[in-house]
């Protein structure tokens, strides 16, 4: 609908042109037209219509049909001509003043009847030219609002946004990736699948975060078929978890070195360094045992770890204690991953022992018991994955085997990990959504995952462990989660 003012402009333009139109229909006469009652009175009816702006509606009321009808009576008629010249030209100034007022669809329809009056003329381009141009320039607009509803998390007004634009004429490809957008931004905030963060600490570009991947929405059975071989009892019953929303994890385990900006900025000591003891691999004997004055700055001999290695020796207590660092330090919702979240990334949408497979890999995927591996005195595992080495004995740098198909690296591999969960001996009652199960008081949490020393049976993907929130040692760390 065109506002007052607009109206009261083109009702001007409108009288000025339907003058023009009886000046030259005065010439006409003088010029010796013979004078047809029922034509004058139908020529009335036109200029009357014209300077109502009854241009091209309503059917056979507006002046370009009363117009046409004149010119049907008399095809010599000059005034009809002048009328008709006179509805083009306010049909062309009326366009213009519908698409300022974004009534986009109203001008384009004025404009093709405009055509019809067979008046065409440059001003015809030229005003086509001009809409179409007004239109493109709001569409770039609107889509841009639509897109900073979304970047603000503001989604239902997001949703009326993009309504609103397909009533304007957005293209489909163009309002399909706003609708992609914002089902993402629904399911990952501003991310999308695969993709890598790094969240900056106190707001520092220089100190950054530990790399995150984006894991997507999905939904899986969890746990191991009865068939599976190694299968414990502990693992089922199989049951569907639905995670409707994506969340990020850590590419790999955290390191030495992240581990230790954590404990040089905070009072924190961990439950290894108060105990005094926490238990490693002795080469001689290929045993684990209890050692004095171990804790995480040691690799899983004792020895000092270097700053690339994942961090061990270090409780569920002291993983949680990081993740809420980073929390504090970022503002974002960093915590330890779900047991059903854990596994969920571990397996990829694989559901096979492994998220490689059944069997023995066919090349180093993951830091694995394998049977070509050698420990440091020579000795090689007595349950292994066959025909398998992957160099190391003991854990390796984080990252140094490929990542899975979520992009994570030694999920399946290197240190086992804590998880949020309570330990349950069995999934009876456990959450369907993906949710950490905790209860009040629990003193044992959930392991997940293979490491170094694990055999092929400890190394599936359905495989858990129980743990005492406060136990370490050589062959447990962990990584962390964000929420989106």
């Amino acid at each position: 609908m065109l506002q007052k003012p607009l109206i009261v402009l083109l009702w001007i333009s409108l009288s000025a042109v339907a003058a023009l139109a009886h000046a030259q229909s005065d010439e006409g006469q003088a010029a010796g037209q013979s004078a047809d009652p029922a034509l004058e009175a139908l020529m009335q009816s036109a200029d009357d219509a014209l300077v109502r702006g009854w241009l091209v509606a309503p059917p056979g009321s507006s002046a370009m049909d009363l117009y046409q009808q004149a010119l049907a009576m008399d095809p010599d008629n000059e005034q009809a001509r002048a009328g008709l010249a006179a509805v083009y030209q306010a049909a062309l100034e009326a366009a213009l003043l519908l698409a300022g007022e974004l009534e986009f669809e109203a001008a384009e329809d004025l404009l093709q009847r405009a055509e019809a009056t067979e008046q065409a003329s440059d001003a015809f381009e030229q005003a086509r030219s001009r809409v179409q141009k007004l239109r493109g320039e709001h569409l770039e607009q609107a889509e841009q609002e639509a897109r900073d509803l979304i970047v603000a998390g503001r989604f239902v007004q997001a949703e009326d946004a993009i309504t609103d634009l397909i009533a304007i004429g957005l293209p489909r490809p163009r309002i399909q990736a706003l609708r992609q957008e914002l089902s993402y931004a629904r399911l990952y905030g501003r991310h999308q699948p695969g993709q890598i963060l790094r969240d900056p600490l106190d707001g520092d570009a220089d100190r950054l975060g530990p790399a995150m991947v984006v894991i997507p929405s999905g939904q899986y059975m969890m746990g191991s078929p009865e068939s599976e071989s190694g299968r414990a009892a502990h693992e089922g019953p199989r049951h569907r978890i639905v995670l409707r929303q994506g969340f990020a994890l850590a590419v790999t385990e955290i390191t030495v070195a992240q581990f230790g900006e954590f404990i040089d900025s905070s009072d924190y000591t961990t439950d290894a360094e108060q105990r005094g003891w926490s238990r490693v691999y002795e080469v001689r004997s290929g045993r684990m045992s209890r050692r004095n004055r171990i804790h995480w700055r040691h690799d899983y001999r004792g020895q000092p770890a270097e700053p690339d290695m994942p961090v061990i020796h270090v409780s569920w207590r002291d993983a949680r204690a990081y993740a809420q660092w980073l929390g504090e330090r970022t503002g974002l919702g960093y915590r330890l991953p779900t047991e059903a979240e854990f596994e969920y990334a571990l397996r990829a949408r694989s559901q096979s022992r492994y998220w490689w497979g059944h069997g023995s890999p066919d090349e180093p995927i993951e830091n694995l018991t394998g049977d070509g591996d050698l420990s440091p005195s020579g000795a090689s595992w007595s349950v292994a994955f066959g025909q398998y080495s992957d160099g190391h004995w003991g854990p390796a740098p984080v990252g140094s085997y490929p990542a899975n198909p979520f992009g994570l690296h030694d999920i399946g591999g290197n240190v086992m990990e804590w998880t949020e969960d309570c330990w349950h001996d069995s999934f009876v009652r456990a959450p369907s959504d993906g949710s950490a199960w905790v209860n009040a008081g629990c003193g044992q949490r959930v392991i997940r995952g293979g490491s170094w020393s694990s055999t092929p049976d400890m190394s599936r993907s359905a495989y858990r462990l129980a743990g005492s929130e406060t136990s370490t040692d050589m062959r447990v760390g962990f990584r962390v989660a964000r929420d989106l």
